[in-house]
């Protein structure tokens, strides 16, 4: 499906309404930096079960912070079918579900993670990596021998929907970045069949330096504006 040169402005619940039960989902940021707070809140109101989850930890629920943050909501409310993540430690929850079962998680070193993206936005049919090779994690993998050398055949990473944040965006959806927005958002935008892009502005075509543009809008489908919630004000 052919994406528009000028990008909807959308809601946040309607950019929820993009994530359906049994389809997968990327969602961008890394603990409390870089996340789309906005249109993560409305996904948790939204009530939407049996995602899919791709994200690389499913940010704090603890007794030290008041509520679970950001895509810990998922968790809590029994949201996902399904996560592939990288580290889980700050989530009590997700650690209960892994541990007994009621989740099924797939955890990957973070570096594989983000190449595991990168080669589903490029078109690659996988990558080899050292990363695990004569640990626990090898076992039940693919792995191919080199020159001598054992490597693990980790598969490409690819969503239905991917909901990222960036700093900027000019009507035609060309995005730059700012500080934590850049963890895993660029990745994931070439990553997704459909990208939702939360910004904090939308400036006219011809005000973003095309030397600054970071992700080219043809990989995205639509923005929603950062709302003011007491995470997104503040990453």
């Amino acid at each position: 499906m052919a994406k528009p040169f000028i990008k909807p402005v959308i809601t946040p619940r309607e950019a929820a309404a993009y994530a359906a039960p049994g389809k997968s989902l990327m969602v961008g940021g890394f603990n409390y930096g870089g996340a789309p707070y906005t249109i993560i809140e409305a996904l948790c109101d939204s009530g939407v079960k049996d995602i899919d989850l791709i994200c690389v930890d499913t940010s704090y629920f603890q007794t030290k912070v008041p509520g679970p943050v950001g895509v810990a909501r998922l968790v809590t409310n029994g949201q996902l079918r399904s996560l592939v993540a990288s580290h889980i430690g700050l989530n009590k929850k997700t650690q209960e579900l892994y541990t007994s079962g009621k989740l099924k998680i797939e955890l990957i070193p973070m570096g594989t993670f983000v190449e595991r993206i990168r080669a589903g936005g490029a078109g690659l049919g996988g990558i080899l990596t050292l990363t695990g090779v004569d640990t626990v994690y090898e076992e039940g993998r693919e792995t191919v021998e080199l020159d001598g050398r054992r490597y693990i055949l980790e598969r490409p990473l690819r969503a239905d929907t991917a909901f990222i944040r960036a700093y900027k965006a000019d009507a035609a959806g060309n995005l730059v970045y700012y500080g934590t927005n850049r963890n895993f958002n660029p990745t994931m935008a070439t990553a997704a069949a459909r990208v939702v892009a939360e910004v904090d502005e939308v400036v006219p075509l011809g005000e973003i330096d095309p030397n600054n543009v970071v992700t080219p809008g043809i990989f995205i489908d639509a923005l929603v504006l950062k709302g003011d919630g007491e995470y997104a004000s503040r990453t």
